[in-house]
């Protein structure tokens, strides 16, 4: 362990530069596996980075990093979603850097006093106590940060009924506009009754009919000129929209799996998410050994399924993501080991699509984290060498790939790597304009010259290898570009798909040595060729989608088939802004009449493309 708490073992630098941004939960383990903390982030990204800082640090923090051999993350929809999952965490593995709440075997409720200011709390134990009870919660975190953000909305008072009674001026709760400050009388007893009546309507799950009141309240203000009042309206609509944040993992009675199986660059990774209950107990990640000439997601999930729950508890579904070869044989053997009748499940929709999204989504990151770890970025490197005939390892690599649809909104991608991994502040595209639409030798042809007449200009350095995602004719075309801008000692290297397009049957065409490779698929070398030229598709691919989506529209809603001016409005009104519409989840979006579920998708993916 080094002096800057970062652990000798973990490669801090490649984890954190493939992190993702997206809310979630991560885990901190220590000698022998133990779980020593887990955290909740809205930024999982940026989070996670702060313990890694040189200096600064809280003593009780350094010495959870001086202890820290590995992080583990789970990506969530929601922040909301991710605080349920760290409460569940927390309470299975009793990290020792955690606050422990108390076991209680009861479960909380929100509790709604009665009288003309009634409070609102939470409250255990037997109800006895008059006024209204909702829940149960699944554990007083989850009460007290639902408490929290209903004060920010309705301002209901939720101070002890002793030091209600005894105020002679406002606290501190009514200068931070968490309060109405009925102690001083400085609201009627009519209005604090309409503000429990909007809460009492969304803890009863008429969160629907609630907007709809807020919503007409603000354009009523707004028509009478108030705008002040009605802008009052737009942002408890907004905060209301949050706190009302869908989880969802909480939707399921019953127990199933969710296995996501991703395959890049050679190597494989599954995630698999315990549901049980209707509640997601964790998760873990598995990477297994790629035998040569396996190397297909069903192939990886068929032997993982066969292997793994032949010593493991079967629940009754498991949701996969690709349909395995033997899908029929795999359900009767586990039924049969069950006692009971397991399904095997891949075409989801609602809740569960999202489930398995969520577990693919993660599968991806570790994946990614894993194949950027400098170990095997190091053997990697040292076996393309070999291959490539070079008298060192490349210390720097750059590949180009193109994409349209139709010849439209043709966009070059380049991406660079070096020792240390993908370089993706150095990643550059380029807009391809003025050529025959389709025509990718023209389009290649406008990228490596704009791109590298650049680097002679302003002296930069130069790859060692140039990798482009294409056959013979490709290559060609980079060999020309680079013969005119007298640009030498760039080994240019063709990646050509090879039959049926299958990963691990690519072809390298060297036409500057004379020959053509056809590596393994056990390759280390032709694994790094396949994660690079995968990275260069997906950057590609990015910057057309968002190319095109540029060209039509600046607003993500107008370009959304079946969102009209009417459709846009009603969503702006019912959230309170197209911020909040882009934070909002599926079922949030579902609710508002006149989205229907798989409108909802579309428009969450629209705000969400390439997360």
């Amino acid at each position: 362990m080094t002096d800057n708490v970062t652990a000798a073992a973990f490669d801090a630098k490649s984890f954190l530069a493939n992190l993702t941004s997206r809310p979630g939960v991560y885990r901190m383990f220590g000698a022998g596996d133990e779980v020593l903390y887990v955290g909740k982030a809205r930024n999982l990204k940026r989070r996670v980075a702060s313990y890694f800082r040189a200096s600064g640090l809280a003593p009780k923090t350094a010495a959870l990093m001086r202890q820290t051999e590995r992080v583990e993350v789970t990506v969530t929809h929601t922040e909301a979603e991710a605080l349920i999952l760290e409460a569940n965490l927390i309470k299975a593995h009793r990290p020792r850097y955690n606050v422990l709440l108390r076991d209680d075997k009861s479960y909380p409720w929100i509790h709604l006093g009665d009288g003309d200011y009634p409070r609102l709390a939470l409250h255990r134990g037997a109800r006895r106590a008059k006024g209204r009870f909702f829940g149960p919660y699944p554990n007083a975190g989850a009460v007290r940060e639902s408490l929290h953000l209903l004060q920010k909305v309705f301002r209901v008072r939720q101070c002890e009924d002793s030091f209600f009674r005894n105020r002679s001026r406002p606290c501190l709760q009514y200068q931070i506009k968490r309060c109405t400050a009925p102690c001083v009388g400085l609201v009627s007893p009519e209005q604090y009754a309409e503000d429990v009546q909007h809460t009492v309507l969304f803890l009863e799950g008429k969160s629907s009919e609630l907007t709809d009141r807020l919503v007409e309240r603000m354009e009523r203000a707004a028509q009478a000129l108030d705008y002040e009042q009605a802008a009052l309206y737009r942002d408890r609509i907004a905060s209301l929209r949050r706190v009302q944040e869908r989880q969802y993992v909480s939707g399921e009675s019953g127990d199933l799996d969710i296995v996501a199986t991703v395959v890049s660059g050679g190597a494989a990774c599954v995630q698999v998410f315990f549901v049980r209950s209707g509640r997601n107990l964790g998760n873990k990640v598995f990477f297994p050994r790629m035998p040569a000439g396996s190397s297909s997601p069903e192939e990886v999930l068929s032997a993982f399924l066969a292997q793994y729950y032949l010593v493991h508890e079967v629940p009754a579904r498991i949701l996969v993501n690709c349909p395995p070869p033997d899908e029929e044989l795999l359900s009767q053997v586990l039924s049969d080991r069950a006692g009971r009748r397991v399904t095997l499940s891949h075409r989801l929709r609602g809740e569960r699509l999202r489930w398995l999204r969520m577990g693919v989504a993660n599968a991806e990151q570790a994946l990614a984290a894993r194949l950027s770890g400098q170990a095997g970025m190091q053997r990697r490197l040292a076996d393309l060498q070999q291959v490539l005939r070079l008298d060192e390892a490349p210390s720097r690599m750059e590949c180009f790939d193109i994409s349209h649809t139709r010849g439209e909104g043709t966009v070059a991608s380049c991406v660079v790597f070096d020792a240390e991994g993908a370089r993706k502040q150095d990643y550059r595209r380029f807009s391809v304009t003025g050529i025959t639409p389709g025509d990718d030798y023209a389009a290649m042809a406008q990228a490596l010259e704009r791109r590298y007449a650049r680097l002679k200009r302003e002296s930069a350095v130069m790859p060692d290898v140039l990798f482009i995602d294409g056959g013979k004719g490709q290559v060609t075309q980079a060999l020309e570009v680079l013969d005119e801008l007298q640009v030498d000692d760039v080994l240019v290297v063709g990646v050509a798909k090879g039959p049926e397009r299958r990963p691990g049957l690519e072809v390298l065409h060297l036409p500057t040595q004379g020959r053509k490779l056809e590596l393994p698929p056990d390759s280390p070398a032709l694994h790094l060729v396949q994660q690079i030229r995968d990275e260069a598709h997906r950057f590609a691919i990015a910057g057309h989608r968002s190319q095109r989506a540029r060209a039509r529209s600046s607003s993500p809603l107008e370009r959304i088939p079946g969102i009209g001016p009417k459709r846009r409005q009603q969503l702006l009104r019912q959230f309170g802004g197209l911020q909040e519409v882009a934070r909002a989840g599926v079922e949030d979006l579902s609710r508002v009449k006149g989205i229907s579920p798989l409108l909802a998708q579309q428009i969450y993916d629209a705000f969400h493309d390439g997360d």
